[in-house]
């Protein structure tokens, strides 16, 4: 047993793992030590600067569930740009699950946006599920709101896929991008741009958003597909 496998050993919850193997469950449930989140949280907080964390997040693959959440919080708190991307870049092939993929959220990527936008169409455009959803999901992150083009849309809009956690993550990004870009965005609604699947689970996510206007709501409504 590793020193960071015996840590999160020692942070475990039997039942916490049980539960956490159904909400993913393209997992063996064997690999679920069952650290809740925000214990990963504080363990990676303390060990972020460590020799023992720069030596985890170079030796891959981990063998647990929760050694990939921590390796995804450790990156999330690396602060050279360069060195995040590589790190990102090395680390996503051996992502599984929309779990770890969703836990990394690099702090140091709002302050290099510019920089970001270049690197984010590589990762859409991989045929690697988790790749593709990392990609995605950075766009709707840092993108839609002051750094905003229409030009953006068309990156996810782009995505022929037939995995369930890509395309959930496209209607997230269009569902989002009505709330905060409605006029940009609606055009792919109104033209029916979006497969059938995602462009109904858009209109159901952004539904039940409180981001959207009662108003936008009916019409959004209209546009659903049978």
């Amino acid at each position: 047993m590793t020193k960071i496998q015996q840590m999160l050993k020692e942070l475990s919850d039997d039942n916490y793992a049980k539960f956490q193997a159904k909400l993913t469950p393209t997992i063996d449930p064997k690999l679920f030590i069952g650290v809740r989140v925000p214990k990963v949280r504080k363990l990676a907080k303390e060990i972020k600067d460590t020799k023992l964390a720069q030596n985890f997040i170079t030796k891959l693959p981990h063998k647990y569930y929760d050694e990939n959440m921590l390796h995804g919080l450790l990156l999330s708190e690396i602060k050279d740009y360069d060195e995040c991307i590589k790190a990102v870049d090395l680390f996503l092939p051996y992502v599984d699950n929309w779990a770890v993929c969703d836990i990394m959220s690099p702090k140091i990527f709002k302050k290099n946006r510019q920089a970001l936008i270049k690197k984010i169409p590589e990762w859409i455009s991989s045929n690697a599920t988790y790749t593709c959803r990392f990609g995605i999901e950075m766009l709707m992150s840092h993108y839609l709101d002051e750094d905003f083009k229409s030009s953006y849309l068309r990156l996810p809009a782009k995505v022929k896929s037939n995995e369930y956690y890509v395309n959930m993550m496209i209607a997230w990004f269009f569902a989002t991008a009505l709330a905060k870009q409605w006029e940009a965005t609606i055009p792919y609604i109104e033209k029916k741009k979006l497969p059938v699947w995602v462009h109904n689970k858009t209109i159901q996510k952004a539904i039940e958003s409180y981001r959207i206007t009662d108003e936008q709501k009916n019409y959004l409504r209209t546009f659903k597909i049978k």
